[in-house]
C-alpha cells in the first residue's frame, strides 16, 4: 500500500536534504512503498528541479533613487532578477502517486518560502481576496496585487488536484500566473488532466486558451500513468457496506474519505446534466460524498445517477434507511442510483441501517430491490473495486 501525504516523518534529515530521489529510496528501503518505475521516473523529473532551485535565489528589488539624482533620472542600476527554473506539470489517472511524489519533492526542496495548497482552496483564497479589494472600493485590477502579495509568501508553490472547473476562476488565470511568473514564483502542479483539456467545453473557453500557452511556456510536462491505483488499493479487503448507523459507521465513512482523498480539502463540484446544473456538495480527488436524502429523496433522476457516477471514481453514501411500502419513490431512485454505479464500476462505500437483504423486504418495489442486493453484494468484493472505472 502507498501512504498518503505528508510523509517527511518517516524521512532522515539525509534523504530530506538530498532530494525526492534520496526520499523515494528511503522509503522503499523501510517499506513503506513498493517499487514502480513510472513514480521513480517523476522523482528523477523532481529532482533536476530540486537541484536547480539551490541555487535559485530572487534578485532584491532596486531601491528607488532618491533627491536630485533619482528627480534627474539617475541612480542606482536595475538589477535585473535570475531566470526561474522551469516548473512541473505532472498528470495522470487518480491513485497513481502523483501527490505523494510531489510530497517529497516538496518536503525536499531547498527554498524557505514555499507553500503546498490543494488548488481549489488556492483559487477560492484568490477570490476572496479580489472581493474584499473591490468591497474596500479599491480601482482597478486587483490581480496584480493579489500575485504579488503571493509571491511574497512563496518562491515555490505547489497545487494539488490542479482542475478548473468555473468561470470565474477561468477568466483570471491567465492574469494571475503571468503575474507570478514575473515574480519569478516557480510552480509544481499534479492534476488528472493534461493541460490542452483544463476547462474543457468551458464558457467562453476561448478566453482561457492564454492560460494553457502560459502552463506549456513556463511548465515541463509529465505524464504519470503506473498502471497501479494505490488509492483504490486501500479499499481492498475493507468493509464498505457499514451498518448499523451508529457511530462507528460514521467514522469509518469518514476515515474512508480522508484516506481516498488523501486529506484534501473538500469542496463542492456542480456538474451539468441536461442544461440543469447538480451540486455535489463535498468531494475531493474524485470521490463524492452524499447524504441517502440528497440524492433519493428530492427528485432525482436516471440522467442525474449516470452523471454521477461518470465524474466521481468513487461514492459515499451515509444515512441508507430501512424502505418499506411507504418510501416507495424514495426506493425506485435507490435502485437507479446502485444501478447506475454499478455500469459504471463506481467504487460504493455506505452506511445502512441494515444489510443490502433487509433493506426492502415488502412491497411493489420489493421484487425490482432483489437485484440491487445482488448488486450492493458484488460492490463489496475485491474484483469489483478492482475494476477500471468507466467514465
Amino acid at each position: 500500500m502507498q501512504p498518503n501525504t505528508s510523509i517527511s516523518r518517516h524521512l532522515t534529515q539525509d534523504s530530506l536534504r538530498d532530494g525526492p530521489i534520496a526520499a523515494l529510496d528511503a522509503l522503499l528501503d523501510s517499506g513503506e512503498l513498493r517499487p514502480d518505475p513510472v513514480q521513480r521516473a517523476a522523482a528523477e523529473r523532481l529532482q533536476v528541479l530540486h537541484d536547480a532551485l539551490h541555487s535559485y535565489t530572487l534578485a532584491p528589488p532596486t531601491p528607488e533613487p532618491k533627491g536630485l539624482l533619482g528627480r534627474l533620472g539617475f541612480g542606482a542600476k536595475k538589477v535585473e532578477p535570475p531566470p526561474p527554473p522551469r516548473g512541473l506539470y505532472i498528470y495522470g489517472p487518480v491513485g497513481r502517486g502523483k501527490s505523494m511524489i510531489m510530497d517529497l519533492f516538496f518536503d525536499t526542496a531547498p527554498v524557505a518560502r514555499k507553500r503546498r495548497v490543494h488548488f481549489h482552496a488556492f483559487m477560492q483564497e484568490v477570490q476572496e481576496r479580489a472581493h474584499a479589494r473591490r468591497k474596500g472600493g479599491a480601482d482597478g485590477d486587483p490581480i496584480p496585487d493579489i500575485a504579488r502579495g503571493i509571491a511574497e509568501q512563496a518562491t515555490l508553490l505547489a497545487f494539488d488536484e490542479f482542475q478548473v472547473e468555473n468561470i470565474a476562476d477561468a477568466m483570471i488565470l491567465a492574469r494571475l500566473f503571468e503575474a507570478l511568473f514575473s515574480h519569478g514564483v516557480v510552480v509544481v502542479a499534479t492534476s488528472n488532466v493534461v493541460p490542452q483539456n483544463l476547462y474543457k467545453d468551458g464558457l467562453q473557453r476561448e478566453r482561457f486558451l492564454p492560460f494553457i500557452d502560459l502552463v506549456l511556456q513556463k511548465l515541463d510536462v509529465y505524464e504519470l500513468t503506473s498502471e497501479t491505483d494505490y488509492r483504490l488499493d486501500r479499499l481492498m479487503g475493507r468493509r464498505t457496506y457499514h451498518t448499523p448507523l451508529d457511530d462507528a459507521a460514521a467514522a469509518a465513512l469518514d476515515l474512508a474519505f480522508s484516506d481516498l482523498t488523501d486529506d484534501a480539502p473538500p469542496h463542492a463540484e456542480t456538474l451539468k446534466v441536461r442544461g440543469r446544473e447538480l451540486e455535489a456538495p463535498v468531494t475531493a480527488k474524485g470521490v463524492a460524498r452524499f447524504t441517502f436524502d440528497e440524492l433519493c429523496s428530492r427528485p432525482l433522476g436516471a440522467a442525474d445517477y449516470l452523471a454521477i457516477a461518470a465524474h466521481f471514481h468513487t461514492v459515499i453514501l451515509s444515512g441508507i434507511p430501512l424502505l418499506p411500502p411507504e418510501k416507495r419513490n424514495e426506493s425506485k431512485r435507490f435502485v437507479t442510483l446502485i444501478d447506475a454505479l454499478y455500469e459504471a464500476k463506481t467504487k460504493f462505500v455506505c452506511s445502512a441501517e441494515a444489510l443490502p437483504l433487509a433493506l426492502s423486504p415488502e412491497g411493489d418495489t420489493a421484487f425490482a430491490f432483489q437485484r440491487t442486493v445482488s448488486r450492493l453484494m458484488e460492490m463489496q468484493a475485491d474484483d469489483y473495486i478492482a475494476a477500471h472505472h468507466k467514465e
